[in-house]
């Protein structure tokens, strides 16, 4: 199998990339690298079945010889980086699925879009069902990447009806490990940069809202069977274990010696009150669920900020 894989110098794309090849994919990573990192695919530099063009795929897309499936996870995917780039996070949610799928479909590829649980905006349901159509404010700041990935998804199953491309479509609820970016913005980075730093932990509104978090690994397994599946409609993949802001930032303080304390700053516009996977479906199609329990996850993740965090102070 030979794969485009778009934004795989990001968080998820470059563990995506890392299981790719070690189920003997070859992989050509296409990243602009606004919001990608070439250090996440350092160590890959070098391997015989791994290739990196830097690319912006909003615009026109030629890759020479065969090409088997093209998975596109190329898009900022923090409300700091969409709230800043709000432009080119439409695009790449629009123009970007468009060109990712003519590729596709000039190749006779499969096709995979990376969407995510914000398609359910601040939702009215919990847990969230992928038959749920959601509660999205599209003229709100956060409208550029929910209104962007409700596109992609709605461009994707229009190839597939219209062209019969072999599409397959993830929604993604919150996920953590090693190589996020520490000042991504997200609840988890944030926490740490601040405990690193000594700044006092920032909950938004009472902390109230809950978020499942789902570590990276597990999220990757279930990217990887709903390739290798028959499934086209969209399959939420997350951890369904609940937990509100508040509870998680005093669980991330643990860890740290003389922790800062917690202080609370007004809610941001149409953030989710809650944001919770049904999995039923993956479960049933896929055989898939979560096996990484928070606190083994947070172990490892907050390894590699402390890790990361003193290698950049030298």
């Amino acid at each position: 199998m030979r794969a485009v894989l778009t934004g795989g110098a990001g968080f998820l794309g470059s563990h995506l990339c890392d299981r790719l090849i070690a189920e003997g994919w070859d992989v050509l990573v296409l990243d602009n690298l606004v919001t990608g990192v070439a250090t996440n695919l350092a160590h890959l530099q070098g391997h015989p079945r791994f290739q990196m063009q830097r690319m912006d795929v909003t615009k026109f897309i030629d890759v020479p010889g065969p090409v088997d499936y093209v998975l596109h996870f190329a898009s900022p995917a923090s409300p700091v980086d969409y709230l800043k780039l709000p432009i080119q996070t439409l695009k790449v949610g629009s123009l970007g699925t468009h060109n990712t799928l003519g590729l596709a479909l000039a190749k006779k590829a499969k096709f995979f879009l990376a969407s995510t649980s914000e398609c359910y905006g601040d939702p009215e349901v919990s847990p969230q069902s992928e038959e749920y159509w959601g509660h999205v404010n599209q003229i709100g700041p956060r409208g550029v990447y929910d209104e962007a990935k409700r596109f992609a998804e709605a461009i994707t199953m229009a190839y597939h009806r219209y062209h019969g491309v072999d599409t397959h479509i993830v929604r993604i609820f919150n996920t953590y490990g090693p190589r996020m970016r520490l000042n991504d913005g997200r609840a988890l980075p944030n926490f740490v940069h601040q405990a690193l730093t000594g700044q006092p932990m920032t909950v938004y509104g009472e902390g109230q809202q809950t978020r499942s978090f789902c570590y990276v690994s597990d999220l990757i397994d279930g990217i990887y069977r709903l390739a290798l599946s028959s499934e086209h409609l969209p399959v939420n993949i997350g951890n369904p274990q609940e937990i509100t802001i508040l509870e998680f930032a005093e669980r991330v303080r643990k860890h740290f010696p003389n922790a800062p304390p917690v202080v609370f700053r007004p809610l941001p516009q149409d953030d989710p009150k809650q944001r919770c996977p049904d999995i039923r479906k993956a479960q049933r199609l896929l055989q898939w669920q979560p096996k990484v329990g928070l606190e083994e996850g947070l172990g490892i993740t907050l390894d590699y900020f402390k890790k990361s965090f003193a290698a950049e102070k030298k």
